[in-house]
């Protein structure tokens, strides 16, 4: 039974489309407590602007960034394919793996260590280990609460925009459904996260909190709009690799789709 379902190249979609899904978010979020200047990463001196009152402030980024706007890639491919059920269903699977690591993250910082390794870096410029390891991996719950809910909450919203838009446009115009619903769904997201992690965990005023949700949702809007080729470089290849007649099927199926499974997607050995 599983070498037929192996061999479903629909199905074998899905499965690398889930699974790069899944890793992709956890990487965003082991490596988000890391924050990089992108004025130096282009070789300029940071901005030092203003907004809402809030001054000397500079285009300052999670190294996560990096990561999401291939998520909302990923999801614009799967909802033309699959349907919002699939989406739905790995954005779910997402984070609930994310909260099983953190947990696991939370369990091995608790774990005391062994005498040894406490000073083991030292000669590596890491004096005490422990605290080094907390550090990276122990990150405020407040600040992983407001991430899993604005990434969910996103991901419904994305969904939702993207088939509501495809039911007006058909076929037509990818380029409209998937930049318009991850800049409609990156405008909660930013704000979402940065309200739960830091307007309710620590008290940013409102005018800092919109200030940084203007700073990341520019970056958001312009990658969404830079990574639009990327997802008609996709649809060709899948279209080439399941073939004409059945990636049109699997796009029909998909605005369908209202059951669980994949009963609506057609098989293609």
């Amino acid at each position: 039974m599983i070498g037929n379902i192996l061999k479903d190249k629909p199905t074998r979609l899905f499965v690398i489309f889930s699974a790069f899904f899944v890793a992709n978010a956890l990487i965003a979020e082991c490596i988000g407590g890391k924050i990089f200047s992108l004025e130096k990463l282009f070789g300029m001196a940071p901005f030092h602007f203003s907004l809402f009152g809030e001054k000397d402030l500079a285009v300052n980024l999670t190294c996560g960034v990096m990561l999401w706007p291939l998520e909302f890639v990923i999801t614009d491919i799967v909802n033309e394919y699959y349907g919002p059920k699939a989406v739905r269903r790995i954005s779910y699977t997402a984070v609930a793996l994310i909260a099983y690591a953190f947990l696991m993250f939370y369990i091995a910082i608790k774990l005391p260590p062994a005498d040894f390794w406490i000073s083991s870096g030292v000669s590596s410029g890491v004096p005490d280990m422990p605290s080094a390891f907390t550090s990276i991996f122990g990150q405020g719950m407040w600040i992983i609460l407001g991430s899993l809910v604005a990434f969910l909450v996103s991901q419904i919203i994305d969904v939702t925009v993207f088939h509501k838009i495809k039911k007006i446009t058909g076929e037509k115009k990818v380029w409209l459904r998937a930049t318009g619903s991850t800049i409609i769904s990156q405008l909660f997201d930013s704000f979402i996260v940065l309200f739960i992690a830091f307007k309710l965990g620590k008290d940013w005023s409102w005018q800092l909190v919109f200030a940084i949700c203007l700073v990341n949702y520019a970056y958001k809007f312009t990658m969404a709009i830079i990574l639009t080729p990327l997802i008609y470089l996709v649809e060709k290849l899948i279209e080439r690799y399941v073939g004409h007649d059945v990636a049109k099927r699997m796009k029909l199926a998909a605005m369908g789709q209202e059951t669980d499974g994949f009963e609506n997607i057609p098989t293609a050995g």
